[in-house]
């Protein structure tokens, strides 16, 4: 038996290492790698560093750090779990983050990825705003991650936080409490607007819109989310725009003079167009193309 000391490794040999193991097995790049990330050396980096209990900003400043025998045979079984179960890596974290700011995340939500936050943080939708602007809702807010975003960007709204799952409302109070935001932030169990009670200034979107085809072929990292958030074929349509039809028929009857929609669907613009030919919606340029989230007046939708 050798008596040789086990080998050094530092945060940033094991990080790579781990990065290598991403690859190798093959994981989904899809819409962020696992949810979170755009590439196995970021997401090897965020779970390395969160295993090890490091500052998962601040890499340089433990990169040379030695990482113990032990340390580096925990931060392995998180791999393994990430790799063998393809489950998101933001639930073995049971944290994500958004426009900088930290949300709780489990199985019984998806992982926020909202375009919608990038507007809020770079004040995209304020031309839209007045002073009067006092009442948000945040329909399908799932972990309520864009309805605390909307709070900490306009500290003189109310918001509304709507989802049709208690499990997700029940995630999203864990996020609002987090950010001591009860006061400001009602969380609402409704089916789409129908236990919500208007008139808003502004109201935010990211609905189920995934049609049916591509439902069919979501890798396994997107098939551990809640297909109730995803699926848009609600009444047993294929394009993904159900949930939108029925929020189209009453959504204007819920909105102020003033007020608008913000709404997110994804890689759908096609079918959208298809199936409302008559709108003319303002589409936001965002980090994903200019396809992907609109804005509708009242005067559109009424």
């Amino acid at each position: 038996m050798s008596n040789l000391p086990a080998p050094t490794v530092t945060v940033l040999e094991l990080i790579e290492q781990m990065a290598d193991r991403l690859d190798a097995a093959g994981l989904t790049f899809f819409d962020g790698y696992g949810q979170g990330t755009t590439n196995a050396f970021d997401e090897a980096a965020w779970l390395v560093l969160w295993r090890l209990g490091l500052p998962v900003e601040d890499l340089d400043s433990v990169s040379n750090q030695a990482v113990a025998q032990a340390d580096q045979a925990q931060v392995a079984l998180l791999f393994d779990e990430r790799i063998n179960t393809r489950k998101p890596a933001a639930y073995l974290t049971n944290e994500a983050w958004l426009m900088g700011v930290p949300f709780y995340v489990d199985e019984r939500v998806i992982i926020p990825r909202s375009l919608i936050a990038e507007l809020l943080d770079d004040g995209s939708i304020d031309d839209w705003l007045s002073d009067e602007t006092r009442r948000v809702l945040d329909l399908c807010t799932g972990n309520g991650s864009l309805a605390v975003l909307a709070a900490l960007t306009y500290p003189e709204v109310v918001v509304d936080a709507a989802d049709i799952s208690p499990d997700a409302l029940a995630v999203a109070r864990i996020n609002v409490d987090r950010h001591q935001l009860d006061s400001r932030i009602m969380l609402i169990e409704s089916d789409g607007l129908a236990g919500c009670s208007g008139s808003y200034d502004l109201i935010l979107c990211n609905p189920p819109y995934v049609n049916a085809a591509s439902m069919a072929a979501l890798p396994a990292e997107f098939r551990a989310e809640p297909s109730l958030a995803l699926a848009g074929n609600r009444h047993g349509g294929t394009d993904g725009m159900d949930f939108i039809r029925d929020l189209f028929q009453s959504v204007a009857t819920q909105m102020n003079e003033n007020a608008v929609l913000v709404l997110e669907i994804g890689n759908e613009r096609e079918n959208f167009e298809r199936a409302f030919p008559h709108l003319e919606p303002l589409w936001f340029e965002t980090s994903a193309g200019p396809d992907q989230v609109m804005l509708l007046t009242r005067e559109q939708l009424a």
